[in-house]
């Protein structure tokens, strides 16, 4: 089920993409997950006020390298003032990304009780004026968000229609309510409802863990392409896996990605980070939870790498 993605005149190499996912998809792991096949990665998602306010740290989620080796570029932006999430999309900071996503799933209460994120499915009204907002910019547009925030409200169909209609270029849908946050299964009806719903290409994300869960969703929901997100973290070798194509060995990447982050942002930021990274990286091996707490001890950027050596083999 693989092919080209078009959104709005820009073209994907491929239908599989990574999912925006906060504090992880920086521009050393999207390189990389590219790298292995996908064929869209999309950034931790930017607070349009940050943006406003001139937060450094909000900005150097941005950091894309000078787009080299990551066209398309796609960041994810969230808030609910319009005139403020225009004002983000007209920014230099976002001038040089093809596609701005906006966040209307995220269902942490940290997001949604400030009426941003997922919150905005309850206030549609609002929501129509944020993506009318951005479009107005003369940027390609499109929306992430659930199926509802409860079951009891889910609007699925509707807020598809709704972002077509306000102008957005492509919508992916996540088939769970905000208060499953990532519990449960996904539910297919709901994407495939609206992907009947709308003629933009639709982006069935939600418990994708290997090419098997990819095929599936797809062929249940009559999607465009398809989102990976968590398994990603685990295992970046599954785009290879979904797009068929040789999947290298895990230390070189490891040690790559561990290279380009203490580049651009730092020893102690690439020393915490990668200890993570790590940590998803070797589940399920044997004696990873010994590994793990070696990782979690480790007090520089070499240990990290000493052990990952040890744990993978030179």
């Amino acid at each position: 089920m693989l092919h080209e993605l078009s959104i709005a005149g820009m073209v994907c190499p491929n239908n599989v993409i990574l999912a925006p996912m906060a504090g992880y998809t920086n521009y050393p792991f999207r390189t990389m997950c590219e790298s292995l096949g996908a064929g869209l990665t999309v950034s931790e998602m930017v607070s349009a006020k940050g943006l406003h306010y001139k937060n450094e740290d909000t900005r150097l989620l941005l950091y894309h390298g000078g787009g080299k080796g990551t066209r398309p570029l796609a960041v994810q932006l969230f808030g609910s003032d319009p005139d403020i999430m225009r004002e983000a999309c007209e920014s230099e900071e976002l001038a040089d990304y093809d596609l701005i996503d906006i966040n209307m799933g995220c269902p942490m209460p940290k997001i949604t009780r400030n009426g941003e994120g997922c919150a905005l499915m309850d206030n549609m009204p609002l929501a129509e004026k944020v993506i009318s907002a951005c479009v107005k910019s003369g940027k390609r547009i499109s929306v992430k968000f659930r199926t509802g925030m409860v079951p009891e409200r889910k609007v699925t169909r509707e807020f598809a229609k709704m972002c077509e209609g306000a102008g957005a270029a492509m919508i992916t849908v996540h088939g769970r309510t905000a208060d499953k946050i990532y519990a449960g299964p996904c539910d297919f009806a709901e994407i495939a409802a609206a992907k009947q719903a709308v003629s933009i290409p639709v982006v069935a994300n939600g418990g994708v863990w290997n090419k098997k869960d990819a095929d599936k969703i797809l062929k249940m929901t009559g999607a465009d392409a398809v989102m990976v997100g968590r398994a990603a973290l685990y295992n970046p070798r599954v785009f290879c896996e979904i797009t068929e194509s040789e999947a290298p060995p895990i230390l070189p990447l490891f040690k790559e990605q561990m290279a380009l982050t203490r580049i651009i942002y730092g020893e102690r930021f690439a020393l915490v980070y990668m200890r993570k990274m790590a940590a998803f990286y070797i589940k399920g091996l044997p004696g990873s939870a010994t590994h793990r707490r070696e990782l979690f001890e480790a007090e520089s950027c070499e240990d990290v790498l000493r052990l990952t050596q040890r744990i993978w083999g030179d």
